[in-house]
């Protein structure tokens, strides 16, 4: 008795109560409210998609915001240079650059855009297939091996062929373009999804929907691809640049965009002398807006990937 009485000085109990309690006890968050919070703190992510959001409202509004159109033209405005009355300058044929660059970023964002959705519906659709069927029997190992039999051949086919190809049979324009990215570019979705089905479908709660009598369409789109979300998501942020930038190569060389339409691409490609006449506003302009959604793209993809992956959650 005296010993407890010389220890209780040193050594008190904690006095529990609900309030206490609830003081120390971390809310639960759901997990897209622990992703959304990892990405919040990456501020170059957050940084990443602050310019695309500004360059997706300015593609909307940027014409808008200037008294000219994107196709007028004035020998006598031409080649001048950044001024109250032309932000960005005007080109060869006294066209505003200001008006340009904006009409071209819907072009360049709607080809880029368009084209990722597709390589989305598509590969996630032949690589969800192909890997839930593998390993199942005979039928199942012939539609997989089919599947990615084609998926070799075509990741084996360069876009720039494909596209030349396309072009004799079809008019050059933006649906040629968008279809020929598409042609060719679900695969690398096809062979992600399929690598993560592999790994998803012998987990346990596939295995209690089979013994439960689901079918393979609700096995596949409720289960499986759901699971496979936060890699899709990773994957897209990725595609769209990808496919902006090769509409823009492409554009540069006169296979994309036919005049009087114009693209990031179109623009850098009759900028091409800009550098023995010293209008270097003509190249800057959109050689930036390529470049600025680049780095916009990877780097908010980079952050979202880091806030998907669970080991880097605290």
């Amino acid at each position: 008795m005296e010993m407890d009485q010389r220890i209780d000085p040193l050594f008190r109990p904690l006095i529990k109560d609900n309030q206490s309690a609830q003081a120390i006890t971390r809310p639960s968050l759901s997990n897209w409210q622990q992703v959304i919070r990892k990405l919040v703190k990456n501020k170059l992510a957050m940084l990443g998609l602050f310019i695309i959001l500004f360059l997706v409202v300015m593609a909307l509004i940027g014409p808008l915001l200037v008294p000219y159109s994107h196709s007028d033209q004035s020998l006598l405005e031409r080649n001048k240079e950044i001024s109250a009355e032309h932000w960005f300058g005007t080109d060869e044929l006294g066209r505003d650059m200001f008006a340009r660059t904006w009409y071209g970023a819907r072009i360049s964002l709607t080809i880029g855009v368009v084209a990722a959705l597709i390589d989305l519906v598509i590969g996630v659709t032949v690589g969800g297939i192909a890997g839930y069927m593998a390993g199942r029997g005979k039928k199942g190992d012939r539609i997989d091996n089919l599947i990615m039999r084609v998926i070799e051949i075509l990741y084996g086919l360069p876009y720039l062929l494909v596209v030349i190809l396309l072009m004799v049979v079809m008019e050059p324009g933006i649906l040629t373009i968008i279809i020929a990215l598409s042609a060719t570019g679900w695969v690398g979705m096809a062979r992600l999804v399929r690598g993560q089905i592999l790994q998803l479908k012998n987990q346990e709660f596939i295995m209690a929907a089979q013994v439960l009598g689901a079918k393979f369409s609700r096995i596949l789109l409720k289960h499986l691809i759901p699971n496979t979300f936060g890699v899709i998501i990773v994957n897209l942020t990725f595609t769209i640049p990808s496919a902006i930038f090769a509409e823009s190569f492409l554009s540069f060389l006169g296979l994309g965009v036919q005049a009087p339409a114009a693209s990031w691409g179109t623009m850098t490609n009759d900028a091409m002398g800009v550098i023995l006449t010293g209008d270097w506003w003509r190249l800057f302009f959109p050689g930036l807006m390529i470049s600025l959604t680049m780095f916009a793209f990877n780097v908010f993809g980079d952050g979202l990937q880091d806030a998907l992956d669970p080991r880097l959650r605290d």
